[in-house]
């Protein structure tokens, strides 16, 4: 029940990174849960793998190839992972609206990714880490708000106590 973050400039360093804590991790009889795994990648580097990518998927931004389906809305391709269409792509090709266009604050965030071939992880904008947001855009303002309502929060279990007249 404990917290890690890994960082890594590359895919495949955090690869060898993940492998590396888990064999750590299994080699001392502890068990490592790949499905609550979480990636994040930064803005930035969002940017930097969109722009050496061709046909960037329009979830994730990783290129897309023939597993891929477009959007009608915003005529982007997306992977089919990242569609979460169940079945076969032809039957929705001419109706297919990707999650950025039916959702656009989920649509620029989560999704599928592999990371270390056990299990897919959850591709995220944001995350909790020892009590305070981290997000992909690296700015504090979700961590702000969070540590704002656990405050109120706080506040409103006290407000009893606070107007309680029985210590005159």
């Amino acid at each position: 029940m404990h917290d890690l973050v890994l960082i890594a400039e590359t895919e495949e360093d955090l690869n060898k990174r993940l492998n590396e804590w888990k064999d750590f991790m299994e080699n001392r009889g502890m068990r490592v849960n790949m499905s609550k795994t979480k990636v994040m990648i930064s803005e930035e580097w969002q940017k930097v793998m969109q722009k050496a990518v061709r046909w960037p998927c329009g979830v994730c931004g990783r290129g897309v190839g023939n597993n891929s389906i477009q959007c009608t809305s915003c005529k982007k391709w997306v992977h089919r992972i990242c569609s979460g269409i169940k079945g076969r792509m032809y039957k929705v090709m001419k109706s297919f609206i990707c999650r950025g266009c039916v959702n656009p604050i989920i649509g620029t965030g989560c999704t599928i990714v592999d990371i270390a071939g056990d299990a897919n992880q959850e591709l995220v904008n944001k995350f909790c880490y020892i009590g305070d947001m981290l997000s992909v855009d690296g700015d504090a303002d979700a961590s702000v708000e969070t540590r704002i309502r656990i405050g109120w929060n706080k506040f409103r279990q006290l407000v009893p106590l606070l107007t309680n007249n029985v210590y005159h």
